[in-house]
């Protein structure tokens, strides 16, 4: 009886060890960290004009993989599909300045965030002296764009619900909504929105830029995968204090440089 127990119990802390296996060790066993992305999300991920993906969270990617001691393969992935993509096995984890959100959080996990943002305006310039916050764009009246599946179009139909909305598949094509005048104002978070009014804007839009929402960005996982949530966190604690993150957030934040590299 003695030795069974003992067999139950060694087979029940192996299954618990390969439980626990998850999305570093894969990478680790693999060589490679899988990470979807939607690279059109300035300065996080975005495409020069070389083709390459390049930005903040891609450089904070490279640091991760870095610490892996694994190559980092990012994988192009539609935002309002990334989800479903990490659960069906694409890529080992999502890193596309995403927004922790409690509606997210009950389909995926999430690390300990790496930046917080929030949401603000881009507003046509005719409407400056009518339009200081954005409880003054809900009315009927207005017409409110953004991302599909991003933040800003859950807090446009939540905060904003009286005016139009339209959204767009990628972040450029909703500005230009507002520079051509066929939407009165663009919703999105402030990184974003500080370098879109000058490099999009063609001095037709002024930037509200005082963020009315509050959203910790984080790298989202599998449920579950607690042991690479530990690992991350413990990853993200080492680098706020080793000067890598501040040299990283440097490089895209109080630099302009890597505009040069844009089309």
């Amino acid at each position: 009886m003695k030795k069974f127990l003992a067999s139950l119990l060694f087979s029940a802390c192996a299954l618990t060890g390969l439980a626990h296996a998850g999305m570093v060790d894969d990478a680790v066993k693999r060589g490679t960290l899988r990470v979807g992305m939607d690279p059109t999300y300035m300065p996080f991920e975005m495409t020069n004009k070389r083709g390459e993906i390049i930005g903040f969270e891609v450089d904070l990617l490279k640091a991760m993989a870095k610490a892996m001691g694994v190559k980092l393969e990012l994988v192009s992935t539609s935002y309002d599909g990334i989800i479903p993509a990490l659960l069906t096995d694409k890529f080992d984890m999502i890193g596309s300045g995403m927004t922790l959100t409690q509606e997210r959080n009950l389909r995926i996990n999430f690390a300990e965030p790496f930046i917080v943002v929030g949401q603000t305006l881009l507003i046509r310039k005719e409407l400056a002296d009518k339009i200081k916050s954005y409880k003054d764009l809900n009315d009927p009246q207005y017409r409110i764009t953004s991302k599909i599946g991003t933040t800003g179009e859950m807090v446009a139909k939540k905060l904003i619900a009286k005016a139009q909305y339209h959204g767009f598949d990628n972040e450029q094509e909703a500005v230009m909504d507002v520079v051509n005048a066929k939407a009165d104002a663009f919703i999105y978070d402030a990184p974003y929105n500080v370098v879109a009014v000058n490099k999009a804007g063609a001095g037709k839009l002024v930037f509200l830029e005082e963020p009315f929402t509050f959203e910790p960005l984080a790298f989202g996982l599998k449920k579950g995968d607690y042991d690479s949530i530990n690992w991350i966190n413990n990853w993200l604690h080492q680098i706020r204090n080793d000067g890598t993150y501040d040299r990283i957030h440097a490089k895209w934040f109080k630099k302009s440089d890597w505009l040069k590299e844009m089309e």
